[in-house]
């Protein structure tokens, strides 16, 4: 698990096109300290698995197998030599939750729609993809490229942060420009919520739907009668 707190800017030093999946060579010498094979590491707020650390005179790097699925599903795919990461360890237990939960697993891609300047911040606008903008809400917590932020402004299509000189400086958003793709991951606590209310559940054998475990439990308990469960049937 990670928090968004972003460690360091690393950089792609070597990309190997394997077919179905590349390989990456990340330079970060924060996060490669203390790290050994099989650690995991979050690029652009995706989890990746370190497979071999690689010492030269410029420092230390890492590097990590990226499969088909996630090139094609995030923004790593559109990387080349030269670009520069957002780089994370994973929280240690007893750590500060410095962001928010952070899985490192992305569930879209948006680009930078436009950027306003202010004087001591700046906002930026971000696209986003119909099925997730159920997830995202004022004021709550999503992650972009790996970055914990708040939500400013929430549309159907879009969504804006606020972004702090230190986040400008130490991050990617610093100086990505309109139509930059950037990684999202919403809240994964939004998406447990969808879940226990019943969303997702499929019709039942006999032609009903079930109303949600939470519902389920208490008619089966004797603690909702009939008259309430045939309400919550038809709503």
């Amino acid at each position: 698990m990670f928090t968004g707190i972003v460690e360091e800017l690393g950089e792609i030093v070597a990309i190997e096109h394997l077919g179905d999946a590349s390989r990456f060579q990340v330079r970060g010498p924060v996060v490669t300290e203390g790290a050994k094979h099989g650690d995991s590491i979050a690029v652009n707020g995706v989890c990746l698995t370190v497979v071999d650390l690689i010492e030269d005179a410029e420092g230390t790097r890492f590097s990590a197998d990226v499969m088909a699925e996630t090139l094609d599903r995030s923004s790593l795919g559109a990387l080349d030599v030269g670009s520069r990461v957002n780089l994370e360890r994973p929280m240690a237990l007893g750590g500060r939750l410095g962001g928010h939960i952070v899985q490192g697993h992305v569930d879209g891609t948006g680009a930078i729609v436009d950027r306003k300047l202010s004087e001591h911040w700046e906002i930026v606008k971000i696209s986003l993809p119909a099925e997730l903008s159920g997830y995202v809400v004022e004021k709550g917590s999503i992650t972009v490229d790996g970055i914990s932020l708040t939500v400013v402004d929430a549309g159907f299509d879009y969504f804006t942060v606020s972004l702090i000189p230190t986040t400008l400086a130490l991050t990617t958003l610093g100086v990505k420009q309109a139509g930059d793709p950037v990684n999202l991951e919403v809240d994964v606590l939004a998406k447990y919520v969808e879940r226990l209310l019943g969303r997702d559940n499929a019709p039942q054998g006999n032609g009903s739907r079930s109303n949600g475990p939470q519902v389920d439990a208490l008619r089966n308990n004797g603690l909702l009668d009939n008259g309430t469960q045939d309400k919550e049937a038809t709503a």
